[in-house]
This record gives C-alpha cells, structure tokens and sequence, in this order.
C-alpha cells in the first residue's frame, strides 16, 4: 500500500475566526477547546479534482509506481465538480491515466474510505484490477457559510491518494456497515440538488437560536444528534468488528477513528476503554476533512512511529447519511 496527501496551502487558523465573530464564547483559544482544531485547510479556488490530482501526483513522486501500472480509479467525494460527468473522469485526463481503465465516483462523506477499501477490495480479488487508485478528495468549505460558527470551525478541506495492489487487499480485513438514512437531514446541504435546486429563495440566509447565519444553499449540521448518534452506534459497530475479525482489543496496535472532533474522540476512546497511546486524535492542524480523515491519520501515524509494517489497525468511520463502517487492515 503507498499512500500520501495533499492539503490545500491556505490556512484559517483559530484567530482569524474569532476576529470575524468577536465574542469571548468564541475565541481562539474557545474554538481549540470545542473542537480541538486550531487550523485547516482551505480549496479557496481549487476543485475537488485539483486536491485529487495533488495527492495523485505525490503518490506516484513518491512510490515509484507508473501511472501506466493503474488500472483502476475509484474515487470518493461529496463536492464533485460536476454533477455530470464523473469526478473521476475527470482526474483520469489530469493525471494522465491511461484511458484503459476503469473509474467512478462514490458519494459517502464520513464513512467513505472504509466503504473505498470494501470496493477496492472486492475489485482486487475478483481480478478486476490488478493496481487501484483509490482517492478521497473534499472540499467541504465550499459550502459553509462564513458566519455559521458550527461547521466553519470544524470542517477543512483535503486529499488523500491510496494505491492498492492485490497482495494489499489480501491483507483488509472484515466489514461491518450500517445505515440509517432517517438521521440525513441532520448533516446536510439542503439546496442544490433535485429535490431543491438553488434559486433567490435557498440563497436566503436565515439565523438560528445559536446565532449562526446559513442559507440552505449552505451545509446545516445538527451537532447535538450527530454527537448522540455516534455513541450510540460506534460501541456496537466497534465490538462487531473485532467479532467479525476474530480479534480481541489486546490484539489491534492501533485505533483510527473519523477525526470528527476532539470531544467526540475523546468520549469515545473513554466509553471504549481504549488505551490513548493506542488512539488517534490528530485534526489539530486540518480539521474534519471528512472521507480523507481516516487515510490522512493514517499517513501521519506512519510518519511519527506511531505504527509500522506489520501493525494491526481498525478503521472506523462514521457520520453523514446516517453512514457508519469499519475494517481491520495489517499494514
């Protein structure tokens, strides 16, 4: 497995986030505490396509794999440059892939990198593809509005590129997923599709009791259901895993969670009793990047030691849709 990221070069650090809302609820150091983010990553102009194509092109820099080797492209966003024609077609032309392969877009949010492995490794094994390009790319801060103080803290944008080969998918292990489309309109753009194309009326912007300023055209989270959601289904997603893998906890070196927030993190970790040199909280510098958290986690981990070639880790995703899925991977 070679994977890398890419991160737009634009920062929104904590600071300039309390001077737009100038409240001592909201100050640099309030947003760290609620969130555990002190900066993230912005697409300014870029596109979906051009975070992924930068995170493409660092990975083949870095494996010396051949783009002619990639038969496959699958990628995963919720901020597609189109509506029509595919993402990935897209980054197949920019990338310069040959037109010999496969590629689509899947739309999953949260969970989407697990549901990223559970395809490419169905593809991998059923020799469909021999070398996948398995990418996740968001750029979440296209629909935030500036003064909704609940999703601008949170979310950043960013990508990640993962390129898995046949003995990589050996090596995933068992699935559990779940959904519960009843929780959708919890997390949610509410214009812009077919249901309600944006016009004068969605661009309206509306105030809530918390003093945040959104149009529907704008991305609306519930954070209180959203936090109350993921207690309740990730304990039981979490015991189904190791079930499903036939592993106890004592045997997983490490624990990577969709970097939602601090406090969710935390307060699962202690519902877990898991031990915290064995789980990771790191969003400090990027915030929720939504489908590329996990991978992104991942990279850095691999970098700071925090696991190597042989460790055991489970994946664990879970929020829009309502989505939730997880995996054990031997690295």
């Amino acid at each position: 497995m070679f994977l890398e990221v890419y991160l737009p070069d634009r920062v929104l650090e904590n600071e300039e986030l309390a001077r737009c809302y100038d409240s001592p609820k909201w100050s640099a150091v309030s947003i760290f505490r609620k969130t555990g983010i002190c900066t993230r990553h912005i697409a300014g102009e870029m596109l979906v396509s051009d975070l992924a194509v930068e995170a493409g092109e660092r990975l083949f820099s870095t494996s010396g794999i051949l783009k002619d080797q990639v038969d496959f492209l699958v990628l995963c966003t919720q901020s597609p440059d189109f509506f029509l024609p595919a993402t990935s077609c897209v980054v197949q032309d920019k990338l310069g892939l040959l037109t010999e392969i496969g590629a689509f877009d899947f739309n999953m949010g949260c969970s989407g990198f697990i549901y990223g492995l559970s395809i490419a490794k169905g593809l991998l094994l059923s020799k469909s593809a021999k070398n996948l390009l398995l990418i996740m790319s968001e750029t979440y801060s296209k629909f935030v509005h500036p003064l909704d103080k609940s999703t601008r803290t949170i979310f950043g944008d960013g990508a990640a590129a993962v390129l898995l080969n046949q003995e990589d998918a050996a090596k995933i292990g068992e699935f559990v997923f779940g959904t519960d489309g009843s929780g959708a309109a919890n997390l949610i753009v509410p214009a812009g599709g077919m249901v309600l194309p944006r016009n004068e009326e969605t661009a309206k912007e509306m105030i809530d009791v918390a003093g945040n300023i959104r149009s529907r055209n704008n991305i609306y989270m519930n954070g209180p259901e959203i936090f109350a959601f993921t207690l309740r289904l990730v304990p039981e997603l979490f015991s189904k895993t190791l079930q499903k893998n036939r592993l106890s906890m004592e045997e997983i070196d490490y624990f990577i969670f969709h970097q939602a927030s601090r406090y969710i993190l935390e307060t699962l970790r202690d519902k877990l009793e898991i031990p915290e040199e064995k789980f990771c909280i790191d969003l400090e510098d990027t915030g929720n990047t939504v489908s590329a958290t996990i991978p992104i986690a991942l990279k850095r981990a691999l970098e700071r030691g925090a696991v190597s070639k042989g460790s055991k880790v489970m994946l664990v995703g879970f929020g829009v849709g309502y989505s939730w899925g997880a995996t054990v991977i031997d690295l």
